[in-house]
């Protein structure tokens, strides 16, 4: 999950030879035909959403792809506390009431995102403020956002990112050093519950496929969390994909992440062509990429498929079309080539599209 602005380097991932995915059978699927494909919210009995922006707002051709192709949105940033927190504990809902207003407004589902993130708010929430004083601004703050929009909201992701990097363990931060490593988590779930009661309340975190170390961490945070009293109603996969993982890792992760029996909600997929930094170099091709691309898509649509109905919450990616991902922007990765998404910048199906798609109808 990304903020925006700032961006995070923070991709923890695993390196795969390329002939991992020579036998994949997702990488021989065919791109669905023009900007004619059915709407992605078509393909499925569950709903689709995507990311979007109060500076997409009035882009007509940004509307009309979000109204053809999803029936859920996420706020990419004007949920989150650096855009809603101000000095002195103060609070602007301008951006959020403008966002949430408009998803009502066009009858799409609104998700949540995000509630307690341990990268933001630092400025007020530090740990030279007063025990006392940190635990009830936190309090307020969880329930004054998550009251404000009571019974407009299908979901929240209450914590984000608790796991450390590497999936050793839980990540230090404020909220942990002043009200406990699981206690912020387990309080800022009850504050939300309590403020916003039918919401289905989310713990959501990243590379959970990608680092399988992290993944078994964070399933058993929630198992902890939940013999807690914590009330999760569902566990969020970012599924920021890292597209040269071993195939099988996907679905080994949602094998076990089912098993917990609560609705599961990919929540920001992308699957980025290029490397992060500070890898070996990049001598894959065009083709090579596209190829990887569709087969850990694919694996990802299908290991979704294969959880029961019920915890089928929604499958959202992190933008809608190449242009509106996070990569691309200049206080993001920075990356103009990028395509990472399942529609390119015309709406029209990128490779992965189809993977989907066939995953979709099994």
């Amino acid at each position: 999950m990304r903020g925006d602005p700032p961006a995070l380097n923070r991709r923890a991932v695993l390196a795969a030879p390329l002939g991992l995915v020579a036998c994949d059978r997702f990488a021989s699927a065919r791109v669905a035909a023009g900007p004619d494909a059915p709407p992605l919210k078509s393909l499925a009995d569950f709903p689709i959403g995507a990311t979007g922006m109060t500076g997409q707002l009035a882009d007509p051709v940004w509307v009309a792809a979000m109204l053809r192709h999803v029936d859920q949105i996420t706020p990419e940033w004007e949920l989150k506390p650096e855009r809603i927190l101000r000095p002195g504990f103060d609070y602007d809902f301008s951006a959020s009431d403008r966002m949430v207003d408009w998803g009502h407004e066009q009858g799409l589902r609104v998700f949540g995102h995000t509630l307690v993130w341990y990268s933001q708010g630092l400025d007020l929430f530090t740990d030279a403020l007063p025990t006392a004083r940190f635990a009830a601004e936190f309090d307020r703050y969880v329930a004054t956002v998550a009251g404000r929009y009571r019974g407009r909201m299908v979901g929240w992701d209450v914590v984000n990112e608790a796991v450390a990097e590497d999936g050793d363990g839980l990540r230090d931060c404020v909220y942990a050093r002043k009200l406990g490593p699981e206690a912020y988590i387990v309080r800022a779930f009850e504050q939300a519950r309590a403020a916003d009661p039918d919401a289905v309340l989310f713990l959501n975190d990243y590379n959970l496929e990608n680092n399988p170390r992290k993944g078994a961490t964070f399933l058993k945070l929630v198992e902890r969390l939940l013999a807690q009293g914590a009330p999760i109603g569902g566990v969020g996969t970012q599924s920021h994909l890292d597209i040269e993982i071993p195939a099988g890792q996907i679905r080994d992760f949602f094998r076990d992440a089912g098993s917990l029996g609560l609705p599961i909600h990919v929540s920001e997929l992308d699957f980025p062509m290029e490397r992060d930094g500070g890898r070996r170099p990049d001598l894959r091709s065009t083709a090579a990429k596209r190829a990887q691309q569709v087969a850990r898509v694919g694996e990802l649509a299908e290991a979704f498929m294969t959880l029961p109905e019920h915890q089928r919450y929604a499958f959202t990616t992190w933008g809608l079309r190449d242009p509106d991902s996070w990569l691309v922007r200049a206080e993001g990765k920075n990356r103009p080539d990028e395509s990472a998404l399942l529609l390119d910048a015309e709406g029209r199906p990128n490779p992965a599209y189809q993977a989907v798609a066939d995953a979709f109808a099994r």
